[in-house]
């Protein structure tokens, strides 16, 4: 873990060296839960590779887990997962859907 760059980077680079991804996109939803302003907490993955080709969600989350297994033991509290090959990601417009609120806490509503 590089504690020079942000979260969000080191997230991005594990996937881009991993994955190879077509389409990455790493979303910091922390800013939507009740941490301290600036927090690297809460994240949203969109990972989109045909190295998933094959694999149940299960497998792909695992293996997203697995390549952040140090993240998730420490500055990640929170991790919501996207992950699809590029057909399937063609075949939904290319479009996740929106984050629901935080319930949790005491985060603003």
């Amino acid at each position: 873990m590089s504690e020079s760059t942000s979260v969000a980077e080191n997230l991005n680079d594990i996937i881009v060296d991993a994955l190879s991804p077509a389409h990455l996109e790493v979303i910091n939803e922390s800013n939507n839960h009740n941490v301290p302003p600036g927090s690297e907490s809460h994240f949203k993955l969109v990972v989109v590779s045909d190295a998933f080709a094959g694999k149940a969600l299960l497998q792909r989350h695992r293996q997203i887990n697995t390549l952040l297994a140090d993240w998730l033991a420490g500055p990640i509290h929170a991790l919501s997962l996207h992950t699809h090959t590029v057909s399937e990601w063609q075949g939904k417009g290319e479009v996740v859907p929106e984050s629901p609120p935080c319930r949790g806490g005491n985060a603003p509503q």
